[in-house]
């Protein structure tokens, strides 16, 4: 319980929460203004040179696929920051706590894991213990279990 709390103080200290609503704030000002002059550029290379310009309804439209595209996009920038502020929280834990009780703590959520089916509801809800493979591990908010454990070993206390 002490690396566990640890770790969630870790991420207090480290303001990880104000961070993240940050960032995602400014991607997603990106996707929005990066769409829509993706959209206007698309659409006037669309419309012929005789029509009045480009339809207000074709603009929109790319500006939805444009927006849809560029999210997910920002997921990966997200996701990327958000598995890095894990580590940190992890290696805040180890401080706060002790290098074993938060490697402890890992542990026993690992186990935790390995019990039960990866889809019952209670257990898929935390998404901290699957280790998505190839192109959607790129999407984790949490690195794997694992990898976790064996970062906080490998650290010099």
């Amino acid at each position: 319980v002490e690396g566990v709390l640890a770790h969630e103080i870790a991420h207090i200290a480290n303001g990880d929460m104000v961070t993240m609503t940050l960032i995602q704030g400014v991607i997603n000002a990106f996707v929005m203004f990066f769409a829509r002059i993706a959209a206007f550029a698309v659409s006037n290379l669309l419309s012929r040179d005789d029509d009045e310009g480009p339809s207000f309804m074709m603009q929109w439209v790319l500006t939805m696929a444009f927006e849809v595209v560029f999210g997910i996009l920002g997921m990966l920038i997200v996701a990327a920051f958000s598995r890095m502020r894990e580590y940190r929280a992890d290696a805040g834990g180890a401080q706060l706590a002790g290098k074993y009780k938060m490697t402890a703590a890992l542990k026993n959520l690992q186990s935790t894991f390995n019990q039960v089916q990866p889809d019952e509801a209670p257990i898929a809800a935390f998404k901290i213990s699957n280790k998505p493979k190839g192109f959607l591990a790129l999407f984790s908010t949490h690195p794997p279990l694992e990898d976790r454990i064996a970062r906080l070993q490998a650290a010099q206390n």
